[in-house]
């Protein structure tokens, strides 16, 4: 499954909540998320109307990192219902 083209920060924030991501703060324009699912994560996102395929990739791998889990299966289950 490709990568959405057109997502905003804020709805990715939305979204990650898949895998029990909570904003916990934000600064200026990036969102802070944290999960306490297999261990306390977080990441920061660009609270941006349209994320860089880049920049979505990265924190697509830093999620499937953190879960062990494959970059396509943290893909669809984001983006399924899209």
């Amino acid at each position: 499954m490709k990568l959405p083209r057109d997502i905003s920060g804020v709805e990715l924030a939305k979204v990650l909540s898949v895998f029990g991501y909570r904003t916990t703060r934000q600064t200026g324009s990036h969102i802070r998320l944290t999960t306490t699912e297999m261990g306390e994560h977080h990441i920061t996102i660009p609270s941006h109307p349209a994320l860089r395929l880049g920049t979505l990739g990265s924190i697509v791998h830093d999620v499937a990192e953190h879960f062990n889990i494959g970059k396509d299966e943290v893909v669809e289950k984001l983006f399924q219902k899209r």
